[in-house]
């Protein structure tokens, strides 16, 4: 009997221990960006590229120590739901990266939740200089401020253009807002009045009555700071009305579901963004081509190479110093990556030190590299 007992204690030992071993550490990436609602198409454009990068160290087999996990968030391009997204990453001790946010007034005060808990936050799309303003360590941005697409676009307009009268319209954001003021203020310091400065609402539909009052200042050219449903929407309404001039925006409207929205009336629309264009960039032909074969029936989205860019970072600073969250943010402030954009490196406010601004215009229903 005794005997018996001694054989099942020891049997009962192996199997707790048996549960009590653990496999390798979960560590996770995640993505927060609007994957809902009017803007989605680049929310989910980010998603697909962040899918890529993780699936890649995984198939490498990059990290046998850790279980690599891809983690995504919808925060439907809305501050409120983005802070309400931040706390539920902060509470999850297995995320040590985020990438995101896509809208500026989303990652301002998701990025302040965040380093409550030492979290790095490295932004793919978020252009609005305040964010890194703010002082936060845990912060770094890998596209251009709007302080120097802004300008850029100003000076383009005079300088390419030949145009000296603009009426500017903005959508009240973070984004939308900084963007339009940059440009006004650079446009008017070439000595050229700005004929008008209007905000209009997220979401509204008929802007009829804005650019009836638009057209009779008389410019030759919008400038529009904010996201493509609007913007789409805007100047397909101008050309109904008989205002036939060029609208202007920043990297938001880069998308073709801005064409889609205005239709023909787009042709000669033109747009910045931040870099040089990935097919410009011979180390960007391997991620293009793969995005391609992966995801055949989706068009890639402005963000998306910044986004595989933004995680491959993360995942290079788990490789040298491992999942603790100081050491992270410590390694991706030095950090001087190589990849498909090129050589990336941060300031000392965690801005990107690749200035470039491109710019496009839609041609055939497209839009296509200018300058």
């Amino acid at each position: 009997m005794i005997r018996k007992l001694l054989l099942l204690l020891s049997i009962l030992t192996l199997i707790l221990a048996g549960c009590g071993q653990s496999g390798p550490q979960v560590v996770k990436v995640a993505l927060v960006a609007p994957l809902t609602g009017d803007i989605s198409a680049h929310g989910q454009g980010m998603k697909r590229a962040a899918q890529m990068a993780v699936d890649e160290a995984n198939a490498a087999n990059l990290f046998p120590q850790y279980q690599l996990q891809f983690a995504a968030f919808d925060d439907r391009g809305d501050p409120k739901e983005a802070v309400t997204v931040a706390n539920q990453i902060i509470s999850d001790p297995t995320i040590i990266g985020i990438v995101g946010h896509l809208n500026s007034g989303c990652s301002i005060p998701a990025s302040q939740v965040y380093a409550k808990k030492n979290v790095l936050m490295i932004t793919p799309a978020s252009t609005n200089p305040k964010l890194t303003q703010q002082g936060l360590k845990n912060v770094f941005r890998l596209c251009t401020t709007d302080d120097v697409q802004g300008p850029f676009a100003a000076n383009f307009v005079v300088d390419s253009l030949g145009f000296k009268k603009v009426a500017v319209i903005h959508d009240k954001t973070a984004y939308g807002l900084g963007l339009a003021e940059l440009f006004r203020t650079q446009f008017v310091s070439r000595v050229y009045p700005v004929l008008s400065f209007v905000g209009i609402d997220v979401g509204e539909k008929d802007y009829k009555a804005l650019i009836t009052k638009i057209k009779s200042t008389g410019p030759e050219i919008i400038y529009f700071g904010g996201m493509h449903p609007e913007c789409g929407l805007i100047t397909k309404q101008a050309k109904e009305l008989g205002l036939a001039i060029p609208v202007f925006s920043g990297d938001g409207v880069l998308t073709p579901e801005y064409i889609t929205i205005g239709g023909p009336a787009t042709e000669g629309d033109l747009s910045s963004m931040t870099g040089l264009p990935p097919e410009k960039l011979p180390a960007a032909q391997k991620f293009i081509d793969d995005y391609a074969r992966l995801y055949p029936n989706d068009d890639m989205q402005p963000y998306d190479p910044y986004t595989y860019e933004a995680v491959k970072m993360i995942l290079e600073a788990v490789r040298q110093v491992g999942t603790n969250r100081d050491s992270l943010i410590t390694t991706v402030a030095g950090i001087n990556f190589t990849g498909i954009l090129g050589e990336s490196s941060f300031d000392e406010i965690g801005d990107t030190r690749n200035k470039t601004i491109t710019i496009y215009r839609v041609t055939n229903g497209k839009f296509v590299y200018v300058d």
